[in-house]
């Protein structure tokens, strides 16, 4: 048996009207990757920032190596050689690689020093990375790199990786397992938070699985399929989306020699894009996050305005009209960035159904607002879209990621849209909740809606599009038929083999 690196006894967390953790008990072992799976609010985020010292448990204690272990801040657990990689980046784009991991160290040494023991880390590991690149240049795989190595330069004895692939193409993920395969073959424990099934399959030696706070259950993944590890998550057998059959309609958005510049030093900007979609089609766009995904979402809501006829509704121009007009024509959109952007993180549930919906739901009269009307709108959001949640009146950011998602989505496909463009729509979204989104937005084109999906998961793309088109650099490729096309011909047309975007069409 493989030796113990840290044992969790009878760990539980309870929030207000929440147990977070329920009496979570496993081991890992040194040299280990152990999966730790479940769906959105099932408790893994709580877990993890136990062990990362983020968060104080209740009860239960922790036993690294031998020794009793209860770090009160991050800085201990580092200290005992824990590290974790989130899923959200904190890095500062103005300040260069060596500068933003300097940041992250107790006694950084001198700057050319660091350089090269960043230089040296990087190559070791098959994760090349200029210490003196700024980081608003990066890619995000580049980026996370960086997190990776600032990781690395501790020397940790167990690595805490949060949805790792979520940004990558699967060039990127290839290398990504490489290392992550050296460094288990060094000793070093890795606990794997992913919603990729078929990745944990391939990685992980163990799992454990989370439902509702509590330890359901351990398997081998390679030695499980994807579906029964699915199951176990959501305690029932999941069902695929279906495609059903679409007709497609007349001309719902056309976009023609779009060029804007980036509004921000280090965004990215739009370079003479063309695209069509019609009604009851789902246009799928890959990209690797910064090619001009959000850009392109601001320039689409409204929130960046362009001249009239570079976006038109149909055939009618509102390149010029703001988000509250196209939402009132019938365009509307669900950004990336869950909090701060598509919801306001301290409103309540009802609250932010009224930002959006108050035009389309008449949620607003004679100028004052229909709170009554509000909150069925996002009791309905809650019960169709099976929100985790106590109530509307809850706020926003009391959600867990994946179950603010399904909320986001909801609130936008139930003011039937006649066209829907939605940024990353199952992102950090367990196995059945990405499945009903999915669901939701095929039955939206089936209605007559055109659908614009925009993501970096290529089999969520291959699933639900009938299109595919490539965004590389603020450019898009000409939009081609979505079956027949491969996983690595997507991956070279995101990673911006331009040659290959325009071949077949």
């Amino acid at each position: 048996m493989t030796e113990v690196l840290l044992s969790l006894k009878g760990l539980t967390k309870a929030y207000p009207g929440v147990v977070a953790n329920d009496s979570v008990s496993f081991d890992i072992g040194i040299g280990e990757v152990h999966a730790l799976l479940g769906e959105n609010g099932a408790g893994k985020s709580t877990l993890v920032k136990m062990i990362y010292g983020l968060v104080k448990p209740d009860s239960g204690e922790m036993v690294l190596r031998g020794t009793p272990f209860a770090p009160g801040e991050p800085r201990q657990a580092r200290a005992d050689g824990i590290a974790m990689v989130f899923q959200h980046f904190s890095l500062f784009d103005a300040l260069n690689v060596a500068e933003n991991i300097a940041l992250g160290m107790e006694n950084p040494p001198k700057m050319r020093d660091l350089a090269s023991r960043i230089r040296d880390v990087s190559e070791t590991y098959g994760l090349p990375l200029d210490p003196y690149r700024t980081v608003g240049d990066l890619s995000a795989g580049e980026r996370q790199r960086v997190e990776i190595i600032r990781c690395l330069l501790q020397d940790p004895k167990l690595l805490i990786m949060d949805e790792p692939t979520s940004v990558l193409t699967p060039q990127e993920v290839e290398i990504l397992f490489q290392t992550l395969e050296k460094l288990r073959a060094e000793g070093t424990s890795i606990l794997y938070i992913s919603h990729k099934l078929e990745e944990i399959r391939t990685l992980c030696d163990h799992a454990t699985i989370l439902r509702l706070g509590k330890n359901v259950g351990e398997c081998i993944p390679s030695e499980t399929s994807a579906s029964e590890m699915a199951e176990l998550m959501v305690g029932t057998a999941l069902t695929p989306p279906e495609r059903g059959n679409r007709d497609f309609g007349a001309l719902a958005l056309d976009i023609s020699g779009l060029s804007v510049p980036s509004p921000t030093a280090f965004g990215t900007a739009l370079r003479n894009v063309h695209l069509t979609v019609r009604r009851g089609e789902i246009l799928g766009i890959g990209g690797v996050a910064g090619n001009g995904q959000d850009e392109l979402l601001s320039v689409l809501s409204g929130e960046v305005q362009t001249e009239a006829d570079a976006v038109k509704l149909g055939t009618a121009p509102i390149g010029q009209l703001g988000p509250v007009a196209r939402r009132a024509l019938g365009l509307l959109t669900a950004p990336e960035e869950r909090l701060g952007h598509a919801a306001a993180p301290d409103m309540s549930l009802t609250e932010n159904a009224m930002l959006t919906g108050a035009t389309r739901e008449g949620l607003v009269k004679n100028g004052f607002l229909k709170w009554a009307a509000a909150k069925e709108f996002a009791e309905r959001v809650i019960k169709d879209f099976d929100v985790r949640t106590p109530g509307p009146e809850n706020a926003a950011r009391s959600l867990s990621g994946g179950n603010l998602q399904k909320f986001v989505i909801g609130r936008e496909v139930l003011q039937r849209p006649e066209v829907l463009v939605v940024n990353q729509p199952t992102w950090g979204v367990d196995a059945s909740a990405a499945a009903a989104i999915r669901q939701s937005l095929l039955d939206l084109a089936a209605g007559g809606a055109a659908v614009i999906c925009i993501s970096q998961d290529l089999d969520e793309l291959m699933e639900i599009s009938d299109s595919f088109a490539a965004l590389n650099e603020g450019r898009l490729s000409a939009p081609r038929p979505a079956v027949g096309l491969t996983v690595e011909e997507i991956g070279l047309m995101m990673g911006g083999a331009h040659g290959m975007e325009v071949a077949h069409v």
